[in-house]
């Protein structure tokens, strides 16, 4: 909150003084925009028209480049979970550690889903009681997972730290038991292979067909145990060898790495470790899922890996989690519904004074890359919805349209591009955050406690104190009756006691 005024007081100084300011961009690398001096030199990087729309009529509302915010879409959740482990085991998590995109994306929403492939697009938003800010929130939503039947083969290659590390409880006990409890769930005609990694690695189980040998795969399994020392570049190589050696045509090929992160051996670099396995990641499109465990955990190695190797990660503390994560997540959404997708939200300089991206740092795509389909997005599978949430200025007194969010992916099969759009209007927006929707309170709630715990000041406008937050929280867990959103409000009181 004290960042919000200081920066409008400084604004005003600014115009008092005669100086001219020059806008920040609302791509790239900052996200954050403000008011352009000019507004001829518009940017060509237009959403498409929205359906019922000529293309005229979208020339004739042409945006300002400065107000243009574009990201890769991301749908990891492992900094909330881990944030979660650290609040139960006494000590509020590392600041560094926590990422507000994931926190916001770790609850899932009802927006509306597509009948196919691609994705929805819903905009909506609220006031806040900070004059003329508003949170709003762009949901993006996937198909829903019932057509399991549908999806094509998985050939899954499990990379498993089996380093000393690994042998805390929590660790390998954890996947080995989700792993068997997966074997049991996957297709007779999915496939699945074996690699673990300590000093070496090595290929334990060959690509195998669960048809008639789910017995050698749980044995595999159940042999598995700790040695020395962590080489995970090691482990990560190896395993895309031997994802590539048993590929399947038509199958989903995924490479799912079970570790702690806590490389100490070999190459610890996530850029030179996925340069050495980049042309199987190009050629097979084969992805990388990463599954984050241990009360110690390399975070940011594999938040790393996971952006870099078009994957995902997750981050599993006990039985529960982990029964959810490979027993249910896994084997229904190993299908992919979208490759490389992007979205870029256009604000309307005629109605929005600046705008503030919440997360997404590590995400950032340069405005005018959003149709260049060399450039990396994010890789999306069925039943998953994505939530993108600024925090937006409007000039005093704004009527009309407010903005234009636009998501672009290329089919999974034929890598034909995709684009989808939704609006906002300035009188669609709520009173207030607190009696808006379920589902955008539930997203105010998680990026207000994501900002608390990762920077000790507001990146947001009207930032409620913790005990507040926490309020808030236990009143949206009692409407809703939500296990997970209750899960979050205890999180929240948790870390009030600690604070």
């Amino acid at each position: 909150m004290e960042r919000f005024r200081t920066r409008k007081a400084l604004l005003a100084l600014t115009a008092a003084s005669g100086l001219l300011l020059t806008a920040c961009s609302g791509g790239g690398d900052t996200g954050e925009g403000s008011k352009a001096a000019d507004r001829h030199d518009y940017s060509a990087g237009q959403p498409a028209p929205a359906e019922g729309q000529d293309a005229d009529e979208r020339d004739d509302r042409r945006e300002d480049p400065d107000h243009l915010s574009t990201f890769a879409l991301d749908v990891d959740t492992a900094s909330y979970d881990y944030a979660r482990r650290a609040l139960a085991d006494g000590r509020l998590p590392d600041p560094s550690t926590v990422r507000p995109e994931e926190f916001v994306n770790s609850f899932r929403q009802d927006y509306d889903r597509p009948d196919g492939d691609g994705f929805s697009v819903t905009v909506d938003g609220a006031r806040t009681d900070d004059e003329d800010w508003s949170l709003v929130r762009v949901g993006l939503a996937t198909r829903t997972t019932e057509r399991t039947g549908e999806r094509p083969p998985a050939a899954l290659t499990f990379v498993i730290d089996v380093s000393g590390s690994m042998a805390e409880p929590g660790r390998l006990d954890l996947a080995q038991e989700s792993l068997s409890v997966m074997t049991d769930r996957l297709r007779d005609d999915d496939s699945v292979a074996l690699v673990t990694f300590s000093d070496e690695a090595e290929t334990v189980l060959p690509m195998t067909r669960l048809d008639g040998n789910r017995e050698e795969i749980q044995d595999a399994v159940s042999d598995l145990d700790t040695q020395d020392s962590t080489n995970l570049g090691a482990g990560v190589e190896t395993g895309y060898e031997t994802a590539v050696e048993g590929l399947r045509e038509g199958a989903t090929n995924r490479v799912v790495l079970i570790s702690d992160a806590l490389a100490n051996t070999g190459d610890t670099d996530a850029d030179s470790i996925l340069e050495r396995v980049s042309g199987e990641r190009r050629e097979h499109g084969i992805t990388l899922f990463g599954v984050g465990v241990g009360s110690d955990y390399g975070d940011a190695l594999m938040e790393r890996l996971a952006d870099k190797g078009d994957g995902h990660t997750v981050y599993v503390s006990d039985e529960d989690q982990a029964r959810k994560v490979f027993s249910e997540q896994l084997p229904r959404n190993v299908d992919l519904t979208a490759r490389d997708a992007k979205a870029q939200v256009a604000f309307d300089p005629e109605t929005v004074e600046e705008f503030h991206l919440v997360g997404y740092d590590n995400r950032r795509v340069a405005d005018e890359d959003f149709r260049d389909d060399r450039v990396d997005g994010g890789e999306i599978g069925p039943g998953h919805t994505v939530t993108a949430l600024y925090a937006v200025r409007t000039e005093p007194g704004a009527e009309g349209h407010l903005a234009t969010a636009t998501v672009r992916w290329l089919d999974p099969e034929t890598r034909d591009p995709h684009e989808e759009t939704g609006d906002l209007e300035t009188d669609a927006l709520d009173d207030s955050v607190w009696s808006a929707s379920r589902g955008l309170r539930t997203t105010a709630t998680a990026a207000y406690f994501a900002d608390a715990l990762g920077r000790g000041e507001s990146d947001l406008p009207d930032a409620p104190r913790l005990d507040e937050l926490a309020d808030h929280a236990d009143d949206l867990a009692d409407s809703t009756e939500s296990e997970e959103i209750r899960g979050l409000a205890e999180a929240i009181d948790t870390a009030k006691r600690l604070m």
